[in-house]
């Protein structure tokens, strides 16, 4: 005793510190380890290796299995873990044991006490000891990270769904700050849309530049700019030669910029084939042309029918009525003097003839109007004053002009618009004032016809049987000009075409206009 008490006196002060050391850090490691167990998130079991029965749990198991200490202490894995064996426990201690692994890792089904069931991960450590060696089994509920992973696989499954249905091309297109660009992702549309495959595309991104016509490159380009410059969509239209089928295709790219960080941005977006709606939309507009040059036609050819009736009327009965007024007026100078009801007969077929001359001469005058040949300023003041004088409605009337220069075809398509608007107004708007404007520019004639009436709704404009309107907009358009239908801005309604002037039409409209001459 003595000696021992003399070789501790003699041990070194360095050995005496790190056991000093290694005492603290025992004691501290008991003080830890309750706090540990009490707060870990984690499920922590105790088993016996002999009897595989839970000997400790920790509050985070005991809450989520619903068992008391007491319960979980007559209980073995098997009990919570119903579809582990009592062999695969066995087999797991085994190995762990004999020190063939030094941890063993499980997923399972626990059961709670009222029957419902979690999934559990855990991992399964080998503690030796002289009294009862031990299993520390440590858990994480993965309910949630199963949810999110099946929530995750439903949400491919459905974008894999959608992308293999969708007509077209669904890709990611990356643009880096020095220029170049790759396809990160290509759906399998690639080569029914393009003629290439997407590996082909992941491999040379530049192929697709390629397939693009030379006259469409620079609009591709620039919309592009304008997307990275804005981060707004990308949206471009233009044309491709599919070298595997010798054919141009017409396709729509639409695409969502983000910037992966301040060099770098990547679109998500599709390409679709617009080629049918093109050609529809090219052959709408060719209808619409034909349709437009058939109705100058009709037009042209109308006025010029009407010039001719106008001209018989007016030379062929006119003269013959005023032929028939002149020996009329012979006979009732020749008639006896002693017969009052042959004077008073020939008195009333002379005023016959009288209105029939008027009726023929307004016949004539609204098949072709005369009033033309003095210029269209003097026509549309006439017009506006005969509107006034008929219907008792102010009818103001002002041009910046004197005279305007308009071909006879213009000016007499502009003097019908003005009719038509005017019949309108007569028939619908319930106006107490209609003021009229006649404006020469160096480029194009305005005409402006307002009133003060209850106007006119969207609706109205747009009826099946609105001819008034839709003649209005045919004619202006015949002559290569357009018409508006406005709401003026106290009320009523405001109608104005403007009419470019000769030498500013296109060609192909002037000879447009000219058919049929």
């Amino acid at each position: 005793m003595v000696a021992n008490r003399q070789y501790q006196a003699r041990r070194p002060k360095s050995e005496k510190n790190i056991e000093e050391k290694g005492n603290i850090i025992n004691t501290m490691h008991a003080e830890w380890l309750p706090t540990i167990l009490q707060g870990s998130f984690s499920e922590i079991y105790v088993l016996n290796c002999n009897t595989l029965r839970f000997e400790y749990a920790n509050p985070t198991a005991l809450n989520n299995l619903q068992y008391s200490q007491d319960e979980l202490a007559q209980m073995s894995p098997t009990c919570v873990a119903k579809n582990v064996t009592p062999a695969v426990y066995s087999q797991f201690i085994q190995g762990l044991q004999d020190g063939s692994k030094t941890s063993v890792a499980i997923n399972t089904l626990h059961t709670r006490k009222d029957g419902t069931h979690y999934p559990i991960e855990f991992q399964l450590f080998y503690l030796a000891s002289d009294t009862a060696p031990t299993i520390i089994a440590i858990g994480n509920d993965v309910s949630s990270r199963d949810k999110s992973d099946k929530a995750l696989r439903a949400s491919e499954s459905r974008l894999s769904a959608m992308v293999s249905n969708t007509p077209g091309l669904v890709y990611q297109f990356l643009l880096c700050d020095d220029g170049k660009f790759s396809f990160p992702y290509v759906s399998d549309g690639c080569e029914a849309l393009l003629g290439i495959t997407s590996e082909e595309l992941h491999e040379s991104p530049s192929l697709f530049v390629d397939l693009i016509l030379p006259e469409d490159r620079s609009s591709y380009r620039e919309t592009m700019r304008i997307s990275t410059s804005e981060m707004s969509n990308w949206n471009w239209e233009g044309r491709i030669w599919v070298e595997k089928w010798k054919d141009i295709k017409w396709i729509n790219l639409r695409a969502t910029p983000r910037a992966l960080d301040e060099h770098n941005v990547q679109w998500e977006g599709i390409m679709t084939n617009i080629t049918a709606s093109k050609l529809e939309q090219e052959e709408i507009i060719r209808s619409r042309a034909q349709l437009a040059e058939l109705s100058a036609h009709v037009d042209t050819v109308k006025e010029k029918e009407r010039t001719r009736i106008a001209r018989e009327i007016h030379d062929d009965l006119g003269g013959n009525l005023t032929a028939i007024k002149m020996a009329l007026a012979l006979l009732t100078r020749r008639l006896p003097v002693k017969t009052p009801e042959l004077t008073e007969k020939a008195a009333y077929v002379e005023s016959l003839v009288d209105r029939t001359i008027e009726t023929v001469h307004r016949i004539a005058g609204d098949l072709r109007p005369g009033i033309l040949d003095f210029g269209l300023v003097a026509a549309l003041e006439w017009q506006a004053g005969e509107f006034e004088k008929q219907l008792g409605i102010p009818c103001e009337f002002l041009s910046n002009k004197a005279e305007i220069d308009l071909s006879l075809d213009q000016a007499t398509a502009l003097f019908r618009i003005f009719q038509e608007a005017l019949t309108n107004i007569a028939k619908h708007a319930k106006a107490s004032q209609v003021n009229v404007q006649l404006v020469h520019t160096h480029l194009y004639v305005r005409l402006e016809i307002t009133d003060n009436g209850r106007g006119i709704k969207v609706a109205d404009r747009t009826k099946p049987k609105s001819f008034g309107i839709r003649g209005m907009v045919e004619r202006s358009v015949a002559m290569g000009g357009s018409l508006s239908v406005s709401t003026a801005p106290k009320g009523g309604t405001v109608v104005a075409i403007n009419v470019p002037l000769p030498h500013t039409l296109p060609s192909d409209r002037i000879q447009t206009n000219n058919i049929g001459h």
